[in-house]
């Protein structure tokens, strides 16, 4: 028994890794990572200019100073650690939430929203995408066809209904071999 398909294609390490780092999405992650480690640079600079001056009119400057205590007072140690109470460290949370927050606004607002603005206009600029036909479509359109040709040779107008007519041979085409024929 002979096998006719053909033998899948070799491809090189080199080039599989190739292909996994052109995929559209690897290619975009990667320079969204580049992009938001150098922006987290400027983001930290916004809260720590910005954002922790403002608090520090309520409190203190520095967010990671914030905490309160769960249990009792807090009695801490010349060196700052806690000596006596559980406390709660809320301050660098809300500076870590802060930071978040202003990232993936700028990142949505400077880099997604236009992004997606400029696809949109693409994709106008390129008309209506056309939509491939299913097998029952394809299939009907090629009984149509059939039912079409056999009705010239014939002579005889296609039947309304959409039913096969009896061709010459007493059934709906030629059977092969010895088959079984319709004729009486």
């Amino acid at each position: 028994m002979s096998n006719d398909a053909p033998a899948p294609e070799k491809k090189g390490v080199l080039t599989g890794f190739k292909e996994f780092l052109m995929r559209g999405n690897v290619v975009e992650l990667a320079v969204a990572v580049v992009v938001g480690a150098a922006f987290s640079k400027i983001v930290d600079a916004v809260v720590n200019g910005f954002i922790n001056p403002l608090v520090g009119a309520v409190g203190t400057k520095d967010l990671d100073k914030y905490r309160s205590c769960l249990k009792g007072p807090c009695e801490y140690s010349s060196t700052g650690e806690v000596v006596d109470g559980i406390p709660i460290h809320w301050g660098p949370v809300l500076s870590a939430t802060l930071t978040f927050l202003i990232t993936a606004a700028v990142v949505y607002f400077l880099m997604i929203l236009p992004m997606n603005k400029f696809k949109e206009r693409q994709q106008a600029k390129a008309g209506p995408v056309e939509v491939p036909k299913t097998e029952v479509e394809l299939l009907t359109e090629i009984r149509d066809v059939l039912l079409a040709q056999r009705a010239g040779e014939n002579g005889s107008p296609e039947a309304d209904d959409g039913s096969a007519t009896a061709g010459p041979h007493g059934s709906v085409g030629p059977q092969r071999g010895s088959g079984i024929s319709t004729n009486k």
